[in-house]
């Protein structure tokens, strides 16, 4: 199965580098196959709360990954209850397909629970792209990458981060490297996107919503290049 352009581009953000990478809200479980073949070093964990879909991705992984079953595991529970501490080495956790502020509740269950574990975290939210920002900032994580990503005519914020302060850059509100293209066709793309968040706000604002207003501000400063 061939990836979507946002699963590609989430696939090539991972470093080989992950001893344990946990494929979260994975649905079908596209991405965590791909990883599996791609990072033949790694375990990959194919997590999702939907009993059924679960079952039926065991069956398959087993089918096309019958020899490699030390290298995969399926997990049928919530995100907040990942059991990180039953499997040693570094983690990444990858958390697609849903809105920030779910992304948000996530991530604070799961630092409430493993506050001493240094692990990076790969976020894809729907919306809530700001809040989810704010949030990060305010629990003192850092970047390693950013990206964005237009696929059917809708916007994703990709983050790579770690939550730990000293290992990557300080999380910019509204984004840094996002801004700044490397092609015209990506030039186009990140002005339709910062001109449809300029929209989106400006709406927001008309009720006079201060925070909206603070979050208008803060993309209406960006310059781009």
């Amino acid at each position: 199965m061939k990836l979507s352009k946002r699963l590609q581009q989430i696939e090539a953000l991972i470093a080989p580098r992950y001893d344990h990478i946990w494929d979260c809200c994975c649905d079908h479980g596209f991405l965590g196959a791909a990883l599996l073949k791609k990072h033949l070093h790694a375990n990959v964990h194919f997590v999702d709360i939907v009993p059924d879909l679960m079952a039926t991705l065991h069956n398959r992984l087993l089918h096309f990954f019958g020899d490699d079953t030390h290298r995969w595991h399926t997990h049928c529970l919530d995100v907040a209850q990942l059991p990180l501490d039953q499997f040693s080495g570094r983690h990444l956790v990858i958390i697609a397909g849903v809105g920030g502020d779910l992304m948000m509740e996530f991530i604070e269950a799961l630092q409430a629970r493993y506050a001493d574990i240094s692990f990076d975290y790969l976020l894809c939210p729907v919306h809530h792209q700001y809040a989810l920002r704010q949030a990060l900032i305010k629990q003192s994580f850092s970047l390693h990458a950013e990206c964005l990503v237009e696929e059917n005519h809708r916007f994703y914020e990709m983050l790579l981060v770690s939550n730990h302060t000293e290992q990557g850059e300080a999380i910019h509100p509204v984004g840094k490297h996002i801004w700044q293209a490397q092609s015209p066709e990506q030039q186009a793309s990140i002005k339709r996107y910062l001109e449809k968040t300029l929209q989106h706000y400006s709406r927001i604002t008309q009720g006079l919503n201060q925070p909206g207003m603070d979050t208008l501000a803060a993309y209406q400063a960006i310059e781009l290049k």
